[in-house]
């Protein structure tokens, strides 16, 4: 399935809310980073809910026949980066999203809160 970036963005957070991640939050990131066009941020409580929801992205990406280029932090269940290539997830547990602060970091893009329509 061919998808621009902004949609391959929502369908990542919708992905990420099937399995309840919390505070997802899309950040444009053209004309920001020549690496990738969005970024996906979302939370969740635990270690284990962490990977259910990066595996839930990664196995319904694959049935649209996306697949991700890196992953990356799946075995410790901390923060788990899932590379499209022009979309990149971050999963994180919600200490770890706190500590490393990408919304901060990356104030300059502007974003988008992802809300279930």
């Amino acid at each position: 399935m061919k998808m621009n970036p902004q949609e391959m963005a929502r369908q990542i957070a919708v992905f990420a809310d099937d399995k309840k991640a919390k505070d997802i939050l899309l950040l444009n990131m053209e004309g920001v980073s020549f690496v990738t066009d969005y970024f996906v941020i979302c939370s969740a409580s635990n270690n284990t809910l962490v990977k259910a929801i990066a595996d839930n992205i990664e196995d319904k990406m694959d049935e649209l026949g996306v697949h991700f280029q890196n992953k990356e932090g799946y075995s410790e269940g901390k923060w788990v980066l899932l590379d499209y290539g022009n979309v990149v997830a971050h999963v994180f547990l919600e200490e770890e999203r706190e500590f490393y602060n990408l919304e901060q970091l990356w104030a300059d893009a502007p974003s988008e809160v992802f809300t279930v329509e």
